[in-house]
C-alpha cells in the first residue's frame, strides 16, 4: 500500500484540478485561484504560479512580513468514464509568500511553505507530516496513468472478475459485470466491479513486486491478464 505522504506527493505532481484556499478570499465560481502549474521543491514546499494580476498574488505581496496561511485543496477525478468518479483530495496546509522574478511575463510564483497534509481516497483517510511529505515521492505512473487507463482493453479487464470469486459470479460471459480501470499506480491496478443491477464494487491486483516504469508495467499487466485467462 502507497504511504500516505506518497499518496499525497503523487496528487500534487498530478494534474489533478486544485485551488490555493486564502482566509478572506473566496474562491466561489472563481478560476483566478486555481494555480498555473504547481511543482515541489527540494525541502516539500509548493511552487505555485499565478497570473500575476489573481487574488492570491495581490493577497501574498501585501502580507508582506505577515504569515498569510492558505491551503491547496486537489480533487482526483478519475480520468476514465466511471460511477462516483471523485477518487480523493488532498489538502496541503502551509504559509505563502511571493517569489519574485522567477515566473514568466505576466506571471508570479509563490512558495506554500508545507505544514500538515491530509489526503482522503481510495486507500483511506490519512494526515501527513511535513517531513513525510519531504521525503516521499510521487508514484512514476502519474504522468502516464490517465493515458494508460483509456488504452486499457475491455475484453481484457472483463476476464480480471474470474479472479474475484464469488463476488463477480455469472452464469455465462453474456452476464459478466462490466470491469472498468479505476486507478494505476506502481503496486497494483484498481478496477470497479458494476453488476448489471447497478451494484458497483472495487477491486484491488496487486503486481507481483512494484513497476518503476512504463515497461516493467506492461509486463506484470500480462502476467495479471495470464492468470485471469487461466
Amino acid at each position: 500500500m502507497p504511504s500516505a505522504a506518497e499518496r499525497t506527493r503523487t496528487l500534487v505532481q498530478s494534474t489533478c484540478s486544485s485551488v490555493l484556499l486564502i482566509p478572506g478570499l473566496d474562491s466561489a465560481g472563481s478560476d483566478q485561484l486555481m494555480p498555473l502549474s504547481r511543482s515541489v521543491g527540494p525541502d516539500g514546499d509548493l511552487f505555485l504560479e499565478f497570473p500575476a494580476e489573481s487574488p492570491a498574488v495581490r493577497a501574498a505581496t501585501h502580507a508582506q512580513d505577515d504569515e498569510l496561511t492558505a491551503v491547496l485543496e486537489i480533487t482526483d477525478v478519475a480520468p476514465v468514464s466511471v460511477p462516483h468518479r471523485i477518487r480523493g483530495r488532498a489538502r496541503v496546509f502551509g504559509w505563502l509568500t511571493t517569489v519574485p522574478g522567477m515566473a514568466g511575463p505576466g506571471r508570479m510564483l509563490l512558495r506554500l511553505e508545507t505544514g500538515e497534509a491530509y489526503v482522503d481516497d481510495l486507500w483511506g483517510a490519512q494526515s501527513v507530516e511535513p517531513e513525510e511529505f519531504r521525503d516521499a515521492s510521487a508514484d512514476p505512473l502519474v504522468i502516464h496513468e490517465a493515458e494508460l487507463l483509456h488504452a486499457a482493453h475491455g475484453e481484457q479487464l472483463g476476464t480480471l472478475s474470474g479472479l474475484l470469486g464469488e463476488r463477480a459470479a455469472a452464469g455465462c460471459a453474456a452476464h459478466r459485470p462490466a470491469v472498468v480501470p479505476l486507478a494505476l499506480d506502481r503496486l497494483g491496478l484498481r478496477v470497479r466491479v458494476c453488476e448489471r443491477d447497478g451494484r458497483c464494487f472495487d477491486a484491488r491486483f496487486e503486481f507481483p513486486e512494484p513497476v518503476r516504469d512504463v515497461n516493467e508495467l506492461r509486463h506484470a499487466m500480462h502476467t495479471l491478464f495470464d492468470a485471469a485467462a487461466r
